[in-house]
């Protein structure tokens, strides 16, 4: 199972489209910078990609609309 489910992230953000480009953007902040808005160890997952979606599950991240 993938986490964090994409039914859950679907109700933070309104589209599929703008999930990938909240994470698609995060994750580059996450490599360039090396900035985590939780500990490391707190992650489930280890790539950068599936870090944004977490810190968005999280409501770390805050969508606009």
């Amino acid at each position: 199972m993938i986490y964090p489910s994409i039914d859950k992230l679907l109700t933070i953000v309104d589209s599929k489209y703008e999930l990938v480009h909240i994470a698609a953007k995060r994750a580059r902040q996450i490599e360039k910078d090396c900035f985590y808005q939780m500990k490391e160890n707190e992650y489930i997952s280890s790539k950068p990609i599936g870090r944004a979606l977490e810190e968005l599950a999280q409501g770390l991240i805050k969508v606009k609309h």
